[in-house]
Protein backbone atom coordinates (compact mmCIF):
# COMPACT_ATOMS: atom_id res chain seq x y z
CA UNK A 1 0.00 0.00 0.00
CA UNK A 2 1.52 3.33 -1.06
CA UNK A 3 0.96 6.35 1.19
CA UNK A 4 2.69 9.67 1.78
CA UNK A 5 5.37 7.55 3.50
CA UNK A 6 5.90 5.52 0.32
CA UNK A 7 5.27 1.81 -0.03
CA UNK A 8 8.06 0.50 2.20
CA UNK A 9 6.60 -1.00 5.40
CA UNK A 10 10.03 -0.82 7.06
CA UNK A 11 10.21 3.01 6.99
CA UNK A 12 10.81 4.45 10.49
CA UNK A 13 7.73 6.09 11.99
CA UNK A 14 6.27 7.28 15.25
CA UNK A 15 2.74 7.08 16.62
CA UNK A 16 1.04 10.43 17.20
CA UNK A 17 -2.24 11.23 18.95
CA UNK A 18 -4.52 14.28 18.88
CA UNK A 19 -6.72 15.92 21.53
CA UNK A 20 -9.60 13.59 20.57
CA UNK A 21 -7.35 10.57 21.34
CA UNK A 22 -7.25 9.55 17.69
CA UNK A 23 -4.06 7.84 16.50
CA UNK A 24 -1.95 8.14 13.38
CA UNK A 25 1.56 7.41 12.17
CA UNK A 26 4.06 10.05 11.12
CA UNK A 27 7.62 9.95 9.77
CA UNK A 28 10.01 9.63 12.71
CA UNK A 29 12.33 12.38 11.45
CA UNK A 30 9.58 14.98 10.84
CA UNK A 31 7.99 17.42 13.29
CA UNK A 32 4.50 16.46 14.34
CA UNK A 33 1.62 17.97 12.41
CA UNK A 34 -0.26 20.79 14.17
CA UNK A 35 -2.53 19.45 16.91
CA UNK A 36 -0.74 16.09 17.27
CA UNK A 37 1.72 14.94 19.95
CA UNK A 38 3.98 11.92 20.37
CA UNK A 39 2.17 8.92 21.80
CA UNK A 40 5.50 7.34 22.69
CA UNK A 41 5.80 4.42 20.30
CA UNK A 42 8.40 4.37 17.49
CA UNK A 43 9.27 1.67 15.00
CA UNK A 44 8.68 0.59 11.45
CA UNK A 45 5.44 1.61 9.78
CA UNK A 46 4.25 -1.99 10.09
CA UNK A 47 5.06 -2.06 13.82
CA UNK A 48 3.40 1.33 14.42
CA UNK A 49 0.22 0.21 12.66
CA UNK A 50 0.18 -2.97 14.76
CA UNK A 51 0.65 -0.89 17.92
CA UNK A 52 -2.27 1.36 16.98
CA UNK A 53 -4.50 -1.65 16.28
CA UNK A 54 -3.73 -2.90 19.79
CA UNK A 55 -3.97 0.46 21.61
CA UNK A 56 -6.91 2.17 19.86
CA UNK A 57 -9.90 0.08 20.90
CA UNK A 58 -12.64 2.71 20.46
CA UNK A 59 -12.25 4.82 17.34
CA UNK A 60 -14.90 7.35 18.29
CA UNK A 61 -13.54 10.83 19.11
CA UNK A 62 -13.05 11.43 22.84
CA UNK A 63 -15.82 14.04 23.08
CA UNK A 64 -18.33 11.61 21.49
CA UNK A 65 -17.32 8.79 23.87
CA UNK A 66 -17.77 11.14 26.82
CA UNK A 67 -21.13 12.43 25.56
CA UNK A 68 -22.45 8.87 25.22
CA UNK A 69 -21.58 7.90 28.81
Amino acid sequence: MATFLGSDDSVKCKVVVNHEEQYSIWPEDQPNPAGWSDEGYRGTRRDCVAHIEEAWKDMRPKRLREAMR
